[in-house]
């Protein structure tokens, strides 16, 4: 019964478009093209090499004031192809870098999908935005969509420093999309009920109310799960699909991202007003030479 739920539970979780909606190849001057792409100076392409031996397909859309890297984690029957649209509203509307990727077996990414290969991919690009771009924890926001949730969760509970989460009609766990089961089973994939205990920044939860594939009742419990709550945002209406095309979807996320902002700005302050040791230990010095205690 385990091995068969369990295949079940993969079977969902995994439906790469077929035929891809796009393919990428390398010039001669090594340049690696995206077909398709829109005509954008602002877009990289990589090809990167992860520890489950695959090459991975990611774009990075760079916005030239952006402060905030968004490193997002598409769903499920999609690829990198058909999101382009959703990166140039996101990258204009919030005024930040968009970091997407293509798992293994998606899109133009070498090998098979499954659980353990998205960890790797999303660790790569994470690794990739550190030593191409210089991201600094403390200013990137992970974004995990449906099964993006998996990998979304599993790095962000690895790391103590990320600005955010967003979770967008995102699961609990793969058999719980199934069957409404109360602990956590073994054979079970993406344990996302677990792993969001351990995430410790700000979390926003996304999800619509008339979700037909995700019960709307995952993401409320991933949102009271999370040790720092923003203010969720429950689509009225929505399905699993089409949050994007509700007007309240971007606004409640330039809030968000502006609340992160001024967070990271007050962080600032408070660190530049906060004496140096040196300086504290001269001014200590002083105190003891005057006969001060």
């Amino acid at each position: 019964m385990g091995n068969v739920t369990s295949n079940v539970a993969a079977r969902f979780a995994f439906f790469p478009p077929d035929p891809p909606t796009y393919d990428v190849y390398r010039e001669g001057d090594g340049r690696i093209i995206f077909t398709g792409l829109s005509a954008d100076k602002n877009v990289d392409v990589h090809l990167i090499d992860t520890k489950g031996g695959n090459k991975i397909v990611a774009t990075f859309w760079k916005h030239p004031y952006g402060r905030f890297t968004i490193l997002y984690s598409h769903g499920n029957a999609a690829d990198l192809g058909q999101m382009q649209d959703l990166f140039i509203e996101l990258r204009a509307h919030l005024r930040v870098n968009i970091m997407s990727y293509d798992y293994s077996g998606y899109g133009a990414s070498s090998g098979k999908p499954s659980e353990f290969n998205t960890y790797h991919d999303i660790e790569a690009v994470y690794n990739c935005l550190k030593s191409e771009y210089e991201i600094k924890q403390e200013d990137l926001i992970l974004y995990g969509q449906s099964v993006g949730s998996g990998p979304t969760l599993h790095l962000a509970a690895r790391l103590q420093r990320l600005r955010a989460v967003v979770l967008h009609s995102a699961i609990l766990s793969g058999i719980r999309v199934l069957y409404p089961v109360k602990m956590t089973l073994w054979f079970d994939i993406f344990k996302n009920v677990d792993k969001i205990r351990n995430v410790s920044c700000p979390v926003l939860v996304i999800h619509g109310t008339n979700d037909e594939i995700v019960d709307w009742s995952h993401g409320r419990r991933l949102w009271e799960l999370s040790k720092e709550k923003y203010d969720p945002l429950w689509v009225k209406g929505g399905g699993h699909c089409n949050l994007e095309t509700f007007p309240d979807y971007i606004k409640h996320l330039r809030k968000f991202v502006h609340a992160m902002e001024k967070r990271s700005l007050a962080k600032e302050k408070k660190a530049n007003l906060t004496p140096t040791s040196s300086l504290t230990e001269s001014m200590c010095s002083k105190c003891l030479r005057f006969g001060r205690r």
